[in-house]
């Protein structure tokens, strides 16, 4: 029977197959040759290549009458007994490895290979007909084999991706998903390697993997071939691409984070690859340019469009070429199912001394016992409900991963094997840690918190926390607007999901503190600060052209990831407001700053901005501001400027904002000022004469109303936002904006911590309420209930 089979039913080059033939050469295959068919032209670049058939495979399996002798290994096979599992593994796989190609077969495959131009090497990867669909797709089933030279070295790849069907991992897949062995055949993708040994290489989603967030690609990056991003070997860079800007051919970086990309994958002279370690210059740089993450982002959109979802999809840079390919694409499985505006959100309100930090991946929160596996035989002891702790994990860690509370792990990005299979498994892991095997101790109880940020925590002890069950779509109608206080661009997408109006609040020293952590005065003028300060200002602007590119381009990243999450929501953007000993604690600050004795009503805010020492610092503030409202095109952006003491600083202010491209009125830029001080709500109308409406600092003008310091704790008991002074000056400033018909909101914390304070702010007319996000729903509730109460 097998002589009846043709070689061209056995080995088809990939630009003769697409989608309808995923039976015959499997999920992975079928995509490839789908993308060189049907986006060739309109820009993706796919290397070409051939793949062997289902019936090649099952061919193989008749030639050497292999399927009774497969079918009675696995007769009655307990997947969850990890040693019979092993043992029945490791048979399969010896069976089909010894077994002869057949004929036919053999001479097919040398002669598709021969085809190929140029003799190259060749990647060779499995493609199982049940892999990589909608329903049925995970982390590296089977195994791939890399740089194979010349005929008998694929031949023989192709019989090992064969064997590689029975992997410990791929029997307890199918068999947990209930796809009958029998009916899984396996197809050998042969295909042009791109040298990404030479370059780069990694992963890319059309989707935020951790909000669920449609509007972004997120990108993870590393020198090398992409083994390396995918094992989870090394910590890659990890990019946000904004769709909107990549459709619109505008830039479309929202963030960036410098991975330490300590080694690369390249080809060994003989075939097959080696791990070497990479150059400290080249790791303190991006593996990506701006230009190149444009052209992948526009390749990862074609590609999402053409097969309408969001797409898992692998990448690589030719290091000879300097042009970026699409390696593989397929259906991505997780996010794009998670559901919507309804989840719920994990808050941690307690917890013990910090352990270590990484990358959060699942914004959930994990408490059990520390395991500390160097190894899977170590890791097969593990109990449930333990924490998994390890160096990194690979596909054969998967049937353990299921038992655990958490998962952390020493090396990784959010593209590793651990951060794919938690997410699969809907836990919490924290990756990339570097040292947690060292800082964790066996048997520990600690708690693993993704529930903060892009940043994941692990914290000693048992943390306190609650979770918050959310429905934007049931939320009742109120009077009045919600809006967020948000200080974290790492939260920005999964908070763009609470039932919000828009962001009331962003701080920018947040973003300067956590995204830069440097003084503007340092940039501006090295000359003043010591060289162990310039040094460390070289190193951490190493990645950027020049360190003043270095401050304005972060800050920008970190206002349009706000801005783009929340679109077309407006953004109040709060330009800095450190004080001068926050500033000082800044690299390189101490050499600018005043000593204060009550920095509190010292040297801030508006005043701050127009004096002569410090406007080079706010100009930065301004080119960033403008590079994302006018290059990225995210007018949804407002700004608003703290602490005006007097109406001759408001006016130097605007004038200044002006002179810097940011004029009120000039493509629909609003400026709002923070209504914080006495002087302010008295000359109300004076003040708006430059602004186009005002948000109540209640903080800030409860303490200058009633001369009492917000931070001293002998005065606490006695600071309250609703004392009758404080409320006259409240209602004059809500009076004056209405009259005027101009922007009124507050963005103090008076509303979240009393809710008859903010009933009165409704009554009284306020136009918004800007909150922490932690009090959102409970504020959004407790207005309808005095609402209905009072009806």
């Amino acid at each position: 029977m097998s002589q009846t089979i043709t070689p061209t039913l056995l080995v088809l080059a990939l630009d003769q197959v697409g989608l309808d033939d995923i039976p015959l050469v499997g999920g992975k295959n079928a995509s490839l040759g789908e993308m060189i068919q049907q986006l060739s032209r309109a820009g993706v670049r796919v290397p070409g290549g051939f793949a062997t058939s289902a019936a090649a495979y099952r061919l193989f399996l008749r030639e050497n009458a292999l399927e009774e002798k497969i079918d009675a290994l696995l007769h009655g096979l307990d997947v969850e007994d990890h040693a019979r599992l092993r043992a029945i593994g490791a048979q399969l796989r010896d069976l089909l490895n010894q077994a002869p190609m057949p004929a036919v077969l053999d001479q097919a495959i040398r002669e598709a290979y021969a085809a190929l131009p140029d003799a190259a090497p060749v990647a060779v990867r499995s493609s199982a007909t049940a892999e990589d669909l909608p329903e049925a797709s995970f982390a590296g089933q089977q195994e791939s084999y890399l740089n194979v030279r010349g005929a008998d070295a694929v031949v023989a790849a192709v019989r090992n991706a064969y064997a590689s069907l029975f992997t410990d991992r791929a029997i307890a897949y199918r068999q947990r998903n209930r796809f009958d062995h029998k009916l899984v055949a396996l197809s050998a993708g042969v295909q042009h390697m791109v040298r990404s040994d030479k370059g780069s290489a990694g992963v890319a989603f059309t989707i935020d993997t951790e909000s669920g967030c449609n509007q972004v690609i997120t990108v993870t990056a590393a020198y090398g071939l992409g083994e390396t991003v995918v094992q989870g070997l090394v910590n890659p860079d990890e990019f946000s691409l904004y769709k909107p800007n990549l459709a619109s051919h505008r830039p479309a970086i929202l963030h960036r984070v410098l991975g330490d990309k300590a080694q690369k994958m390249i080809f060994s002279a003989g075939g097959g690859t080696e791990v070497i370690d990479v150059t400290d210059e080249q790791r303190r740089r991006y593996a990506l340019n701006d230009q190149e993450l444009a052209v992948l982002g526009e390749q990862c959109l074609l590609i999402e469009q053409h097969y309408g979802r969001a797409m898992d999809i692998e990448w690589g840079k030719d290091g000879e070429d300097g042009l970026i390919y699409i390696l593989q694409a397929r259906p991505e499985t997780v996010a794009s199912r998670s559901p919507k505006l309804s989840a719920g959100h994990f808050h941690v309100r307690a917890h013990g001394p910090e352990l270590i930090r990484g990358h959060a991946v699942g914004r959930r929160v994990g408490i059990g016992r520390a395991f500390i596996a160097s190894n899977l035989e170590q890791a097969s002891q593990l109990q449930d409900g333990d924490v998994l702790v390890t160096d990194i994990t690979d596909p054969d860690w998967g049937p353990l991963m299921k038992r655990t509370a958490a998962i952390v792990t020493n090396r990784g990005g959010r593209a590793c094997h651990a951060a794919i299979v938690a997410r699969e498994l809907g836990l919490p892991a924290v990756v990339g840690c570097q040292t947690a095997t060292q800082h964790i101790s066996h048997g520990q109880l600690i708690t693993v918190s993704c529930a903060e940020g892009d940043k994941g925590f692990v914290y000693q002890g048992s943390a306190e926390y609650e979770i918050e069950n959310i429905d934007a779509a049931d939320m009742p109608d109120i009077p009045v607007d919600i809006m967020l206080n948000l200080a974290d661009p790492g939260r920005a997408f999964e908070l763009a999901q609470l039932p919000a109006r828009g962001v009331g609040l962003a701080r920018l020293e947040f973003i300067i503190n956590g995204m830069i952590g440097v003084h503007p005065g340092a940039i501006l003028q090295p000359d003043r600060v010591s060289a162990e300060v310039r040094e460390q200002i070289r190193r951490r602007s190493a990645a950027y052209p020049s360190p003043e590119d270095f401050y304005v381009m972060r800050l920008a990243e970190g206002i349009a990831t706000i801005a783009a999450a929340f679109a077309p929501r407006p953004v109040i953007v709060r330009t800095s407001d450190f004080k001068s000993n926050e500033y000082a604690n800044l690299i390189g600050g101490e050499a600018f700053e005043p000593i204060e004795g009550n920095p509190m009503i010292g040297f801030r805010g508006a005043g701050r901005y127009v004096a002569e020492s410090f406007r080079p610092c706010f100009e930065l503030e301004c080119r960033a501001l403008r590079l994302v409202r006018e290059d990225m095109g995210l007018d949804n952006v407002r700004i608003m400027i703290p602490f005006l003491r007097t109406l001759d600083e408001a006016r130097a202010v605007v004038e200044l904002l002006a002179r810097n491209g940011l004029r009120r009125g000039e493509k629909g830029l609003k400026l709002i000022m923070m209504c914080e001080l006495p002087s302010n709500a008295v000359l109300a109308d004076q003040f708006l004469e430059y602004f186009d409406g005002f948000s109540i600092g209640s903080n800030d003008l409860t303490q200058l109303t009633l001369g009492m310091d917000r931070d001293s704790a002998i005065l606490a008991p006695s600071f309250d936002e609703r004392d009758p002074a404080v409320k006259a000056l409240m209602s004059q400033a809500i009076n004056r904006c209405r009259a005027q018909g101009k922007y009124i909101g507050i963005c103090g914390q008076g509303p979240s911590d009393h809710p008859d304070l903010a009933q009165w702010l409704l009554n009284q007319g306020i136009e918004s309420m800007s909150l922490n996000p932690d009090s959102v729903i409970e504020t959004w509730m407790g207005l309808h209930r005095l609402r209905d109460s009072s009806a």
